[in-house]
């Protein structure tokens, strides 16, 4: 996962073929699952390390030494039924699995390359025993195939992260033996509902399009993400955070249930709230939502994982209609709220009440009936001026509480209704540093501490793996007053950490405490300033911030 490297984007339109275009049923089907399962797993969990990414990185994980790693994959307890069974148990209604990585091992048993599952004490065809279990369940199941491979000597490019390039390789070769795995996958261990590629190095968007007619000739009613090369494709995917509402294109985030994509001894586990809302805003941005988990080295799954998927089960099985079969909207995202619709009800999903009667504005069609869907009583008042709605604080839910609207037109008819948004931080957009290069996890934009000043949080400020101090820094852009600081984070962060202003060329500390948790927030006696600064001191784990917010006090609001 992680940064795309796209050569030569824009030489070619997108062809105007039957092949270019995704098969309708297959795409609506895919859309009305709404969730699915992503599963990374390969010899990197015997070594601990991030997969493919780790590999020749450090001299801890030389490439000799990544690339030796599947010599220890026993798997003793592998158990695809398990893996199956823990994705219908959460709701899940389909899967897709790592075949190959960037590091170019192949988890089934192919013909192309001795550096494969087959030749690991496992020895067992990984994808093959998935599929048949899929198959056995009504489990539709996608291949993930990276179309970079570090390993292959035919392609141009070698780890570490695919920065260097190779003195002799042969690109034709290669895509040659890309085809012939693809064959593989796609006629031994189908039908597959997609194939998800990644990371296309030196492939620009013709050759893409490319990808995607081989792929369509194999199984013609199968989908293909946009990361084929140049952006060709089905689908885009949007990763580690959530896509913008779109109607009109199609769009999947992609996001792991811990911090890494491959199992890891001591990544911590989202909790639920974080979990079910990035589904939740996911559905009412028009998205699917493919959540990461990884196998552990004995084959597997994390204890803690499979728990945190039954509580989504759980809250599937009781509030699932209002996610399955959906579209976005007809209210546009807001921070406190999001909408799903099908047929003619509409279902308001409210993460948060900015006060006790939430406003909406008017629909274009009359509510003749609401119910609160997650238990309670509902108050509705609809005039030409909108929608007055009030629920008991006792019927509030902490995760999502959500409204069922039945209305006398199809919901699906109704153009997209803004929103405004209530108690914006005044840190939301502003601009953000990190204390070094070292705390930014893998120098990827993505991670920088602009993230967690973007509104979402489902994106992140995180250092760099082994680092545990560092700070980031905030431009309010003028003098701002603040009296109140909200924190949010999926684990928790720090053993000690101060809030800081800086006065003249000094930092001056206006609050300290010791760990970050989840629902974090801090009040004090108003602060005015420009710049400010989170600087965590001390910490046991990387720390990793969704979201650094300041408010201003109440009467400034």
């Amino acid at each position: 996962m992680t940064s795309l490297v796209h050569a030569g984007e824009g030489l070619a339109p997108k062809p105007n073929e039957p092949w270019a275009k995704p098969d309708p049923a297959s795409l609506k089907a895919w859309q009305d699952s709404r969730f699915g399962m992503f599963i990374h797993w390969g010899p990197c969990v015997v070594g601990d390390t991030r997969i493919s990414w780790s590999r020749g990185e450090s001299e801890s994980m030389t490439i000799e030494k990544y690339d030796n790693l599947y010599k220890k994959l026993e798997a003793p307890k592998l158990d695809v039924n398990g893996w199956v069974a823990t994705a219908k148990a959460a709701g899940m209604k389909y899967i897709v699995f790592t075949s190959k990585h960037h590091d170019g091992f192949s988890m089934w048993d192919t013909k192309q390359s001795d550096y494969n599952v087959m030749h690991s004490p496992l020895a067992r065809d990984v994808v093959k025993a998935l599929s048949e279990a899929c198959h056995r369940e009504g489990m539709p199941l996608g291949i993930y195939y990276s179309v970079c491979d570090w390993h292959q000597p035919d392609f141009p490019r070698t780890s570490p992260a695919g920065t260097v390039r190779r003195e002799k390789s042969d690109q034709p070769a290669y895509r040659r033996y890309m085809e012939a795995q693809l064959t593989e996958l796609v006629k031994n261990y189908g039908p597959l509902q997609s194939i998800w590629f990644d990371v296309p190095q030196e492939f620009n968007q013709q050759m893409g399009w490319e990808n995607v007619k081989f792929v369509r000739r194999l199984q013609p009613d199968i989908l293909i993400n946009n990361r084929a090369g140049g952006g060709a494709g089905d689908f885009s995917t949007p990763e580690q955070k959530v896509g913008g509402f779109n109607m009109k294109d199609p769009w999947e985030t992609c996001m792991t249930v811990s911090r890494g994509w491959s199992w890891r001894s001591k990544d911590e586990t989202k909790p639920l709230k974080t979990c079910l809302r990035s589904l939740i805003q996911a559905a009412g941005g028009n998205g699917n939502f493919l959540f990461n988990v990884s196998p552990k080295p004995d084959g597997t799954l994390e204890p803690e994982h499979v728990e945190r998927l039954k509580e989504m089960g759980a809250w599937m099985q009781a509030n699932g209609e209002s996610i399955y079969g959906t579209q976005g909207g007809p209210y546009m995202p807001a921070k406190h709220l999001v909408s799903t619709r099908k047929v003619k009800t509409i279902y308001l999903h409210v993460l948060d009440w900015p006060e006790d009667t939430l406003t909406l504005p008017p629909l274009p069609a009359k509510v003749l009936s609401s119910r609160v869907l997650t238990g309670g009583e509902v108050t509705l008042q609809q005039t030409d001026g909108g929608l007055k709605i009030q629920i008991p604080k006792t019927d509030r839910k902490e995760i999502d509480t959500i409204i069922a609207l039945e209305i006398d037109k199809p919901a699906s008819d109704m153009t997209p209704i803004p929103v405004e948004s209530h108690n914006v931080p005044i840190t939301e957009g502003k601009k953000g540093s990190a204390s070094s290069v070292r705390n930014i996890f893998g120098n990827v934009k993505r991670y920088s501490a602009a993230s967690a000043l973007d509104g979402r949080e489902t994106t992140r400020w995180t250092t760099e793996v082994g680092v545990h101090t560092g700070w980031m820094e905030v431009d309010l852009g003028s003098e701002q007053t603040f009296d109140r600081a909200a924190i949010i984070v999926t684990a928790s962060t720090g053993k000690r950490f101060t809030l800081e202003y800086k006065k003249g060329d000094v930092w001056e500390t206006f609050h300290e405490g010791k760990s970050i948790d989840p629902g974090f927030s801090a009040s004090f006696t108003p602060v005015t300033a420009r710049y400010v600064r989170l600087n965590i001191r001390e910490s046991a784990n990387e720390p990793s911030i969704c979201e650094f917010q300041l408010f201003a006090p109440a009467e400034r609001k």
